[in-house]
């Protein structure tokens, strides 16, 4: 089987964005806190604290605010473990995410 050179074209327009993100995992772990490492509708690359199970489903939240926003843009998403790095020099834990419908904004900013 040949392999191309080239990596696989992504479905998604990937973002460097490091944004904390608070990890729900459906009882596989308790409730957490992570760091996005990069971002696209359709999934995000974590650093956390604590590795998951392949296959896990989990809920995330974020906010992403900058100085000339008028007030943060409250995100959601669920989805699956899809791949789990080992452990970096920081002791952290690269876990990537495909969500299983594209990343919303929620409405809990609104108004505020």
């Amino acid at each position: 089987m040949a392999h191309s050179a080239y990596p696989r074209e992504r479905r998604h327009q990937r973002f460097n964005l490091r944004v904390p993100v608070k990890v729900k995992s459906s009882g596989l772990a308790p409730d957490f806190q992570a760091t996005t490492r990069n971002v696209s509708v359709g999934g995000l690359l974590l650093e956390a604290p604590c590795p998951l199970p392949l296959d896990g489903s989990l809920q995330f939240s974020m906010s992403l605010a900058a100085a000339r926003m008028f007030r943060p843009i409250e995100l959601a998403g669920e989805g699956k473990v899809v791949r789990v790095e080992g452990q970096n020099s920081s002791g952290l834990y690269a876990i990537a995410i495909e969500c299983a419908r594209p990343i919303t904004e929620t409405l809990s900013g609104a108004g505020k």
